[in-house]
């Protein structure tokens, strides 16, 4: 039989499924009631209802909740060993599963109060930016029973169910750190049904003690993952046995068998091709399950968590203050700042990874705005800072100076109107750059006791959840003029540099040169595309412009002088990279005994790391890159202190 809850005009009922019509119970009966009266009393119940229902209705026209919509527990377990070798893969941790793996069946506790139907929406993870689902199947248990054998684990299952054990992969990797199980990373939902299909509708279905259904995992109606439930490495006897051991287990107690491998985003982390990145607001999600049915849910987002203040580490020593020790021509505060006649620069100290400045130029009823911000959230205070101007001159226009995501990841909250321009090579990097969401991963993955702070110290303000990729939609090659409400505006492609194109905006009438990331003020920069040579001759080219007024992309407002100090910078560099090269020093080693001189006192001088590495893959294309560089920045800004 294949028994069902759904939402009627007087509350939840329940009934058989039988050709497409539910035969309904009276009104009040709850389907874990009749369960708690074991298989035999479901069975005559079921058999009644056939008979004698109360109402008959079409599946179709009605909502279907979870078949036991209030659980009295829910545990899931891990029986596909095979998902635990894929998913310790995709992060990077290999195959090989430690010796508890093959004597333990592994499980955890869920939330019951968190269980939804087969086709409501899915709420996201409060604070999550990889959503994710998995695919299983779940057991019903079907009688009170302690200390069961396997053989009476298996005959006190009284049905069986798709199990959507859905998944916050950045909140379960922070968490896991702890090591003391799962908690919000497990937490926001567990889909149950569409029906509690009996054992013997399924024995057709029984392989060597074990369910055999093919399942298929989609989103958005693409194949995600296929496979069977015959693939158990511990049967759900075993694992129903190891539960009972000293405990009561109940009527309506849920077992999940964990994930069928390959039917979940996690597992093909690393593989672009099959990859679509985590689930965002409004994917649809859908589970089918031979002999069991299909779920269908679309995800929704959920509003931001309410912040928690970190506690004082007595164990590491606190960050000294960050201050960025450039002059500045117009006050380093967080802001919006007219450097010039209807020009303004938007600032965000220290100048970091990830404060970045930003520009709004304004004519007769347009404006044109320079980049935006890290997250939606620092974009929002950006954009409502210049309403008092866009009221009278909106944006018409926009320019990306690069792809890196500090610059582009607001590009969302424009109005679609808005024309977008960015160099061509900047727009093909943005096409075929990692998701967003992905950069979480500094803030939640456990890099070592060194790296693990640094980069939480770095990048754990940011919200990288909800940003949704918006590219140009007008590209150029080298130069471009625009007019922004009968002003001129130049358009500059001077890279590749810092990326693979680099754009800067000139306002001749002005006086102001908006320099992207091709200027750092007080702060690093960073080599990531080169030649470096190809940086110097755009220093070179921005200060011929000889424009009195430079708005970095990272750090104070400066001028032409400002421009000669970081060229002086990327020379001094080279330089020393390549006097290392040639005494067969290797990269590692040049980076170590760099001598910065005046430059050591820039903030994040650790990141000479990647620009020595980048001279020498300049000298040496075939020098292999490291793991992480952004560890080894760490690990050398931990060595000078």
């Amino acid at each position: 039989m294949k028994w069902v809850t759904y939402r009627g005009a007087d509350g939840e009922r329940t009934g058989v499924l039988s050709d497409g019509e539910i035969y309904a119970m009276a009104p009040g009966v709850a389907l874990l009631d009749l369960v708690a009266c074991g298989a035999d009393g479901l069975r005559a119940a079921g058999e009644d209802v056939l008979r004698s229902p109360t109402a008959v209705v079409r599946v179709d026209e009605v909502t279907l909740a979870a078949p036991i919509p209030r659980p009295p527990s829910i545990r899931d377990s891990l029986c596909f060993l095979d998902h635990m070798r894929n998913c310790q893969q995709a992060m990077g941790g290999g195959r090989v599963l430690v010796d508890t793996w093959y004597r333990v069946p592994a499980f955890y506790f869920a939330c019951p109060s968190t269980v939804l139907g087969p086709y409501d929406d899915a709420p996201a993870a409060p604070g999550s930016a990889w959503q994710d689902f998995e695919l299983e199947i779940a057991a019903i248990i079907g009688a009170t029973g302690q200390d069961l054998s396997v053989e009476q684990a298996e005959q006190s299952i009284i049905g069986y169910m798709i199990f959507n054990d859905w998944s916050a992969r950045d909140l379960q990797q922070l968490e896991g750190q702890l090591r003391i199980g799962q908690a919000k990373g497990k937490d926001s939902g567990v889909t149950l049904g569409p029906y509690l299909v009996t054992p013997d509708e399924l024995h057709p279905y029984r392989r060597d003690g074990k369910l055999s259904l093919q399942v298929t995992a989609l989103v958005n109606d693409t194949v995600i993952g296929t496979g069977s439930t015959g693939a158990m490495d511990w049967t759900f006897g075993e694992v129903i046995s190891y539960v009972s051991r000293g405990v009561s287990l109940q009527p309506g107690d849920v077992i999940g068998s964990g994930t069928v491998p390959t039917c979940t985003l996690v597992e093909h982390l690393t593989q672009p091709e099959s990859f679509p990145g985590w689930l965002q607001d409004g994917d649809v999600v859908t589970l089918r399950v031979e002999g069991l049915g299909e779920t269908r849910q679309r995800v929704c987002a959920t509003p931001p968590p309410h912040p928690l203040a970190p506690r004082v580490n007595p164990d590491v020593a606190p960050e000294a203050t960050r201050v960025n020790p450039a002059p500045a021509r117009v006050p380093y505060t967080r802001g919006l700042h007219k450097v010039a006649d209807r020009v303004w620069a938007w600032t965000l100290p220290d100048g970091g990874y990830g404060w970045s400045n930003a520009g709004l130029v304004a004519g007769e009823g347009a404006s044109l705005l320079v980049d935006t911000l890290f997250d939606l959230a620092l974009t929002s205070e950006m954009l409502d800072a210049m309403q008092p101007i866009t009221d009278a001159a909106p944006i018409t226009d926009a320019l990306i100076t690069h792809s890196n995501g500090d610059h582009t990841h607001g590009n969302q909250l424009l109005d679609p109107a808005v024309r977008i321009f960015a160099a061509r090579g900047t727009a093909e990097e943005i096409a075929h750059g990692r998701p967003p969401e992905m950069l979480t991963a500094i803030q939640v993955l456990d890099a070592g006791p060194i790296a693990t702070k640094y980069q939480r110290d770095r990048f754990g303000h940011f919200n990288f959840s909800g940003i949704k990729v918006r590219n140009a939609d007008h590209t150029f090659d080298r130069e471009l003029t625009i007019d922004v409400g009968g002003r001129r505006v130049d358009l500059l492609n001077l890279g590749p540099a810092h990326t693979a194109a680099d754009s800067v905006v000139h306002v001749p009438d002005a006086g102001v040169l908006f320099a992207g990331d091709l200027l750092f003020i007080g702060c690093t920069p960073i080599v990531w595309a080169g030649p470096i040579a190809n940086w110097v001759a755009a220093c070179d080219a921005m200060i011929a412009l000889d424009a009195p007024i430079v708005v970095p992309g990272h750090g104070p407002i400066t001028d032409p002088d400002g421009i000669r100090a970081m060229r002086g910078y990327l020379v001094h560099v080279a330089e020393q990279s390549e006097a290392a090269y040639r005494k067969g020093m290797s990269f590692v080693e040049a980076a170590d005994t760099i001598d910065l001189g005046e430059y050591a006192r820039w903030l994040d001088a650790e990141r000479v790391v990647a620009n020595v590495y980048q001279r020498y893959r300049e000298l040496d294309p075939d020098i292999p890159r490291p793991e992480s560089l952004l560890v080894m920045q760490a690990e050398w800004a931990a060595k000078r202190g």
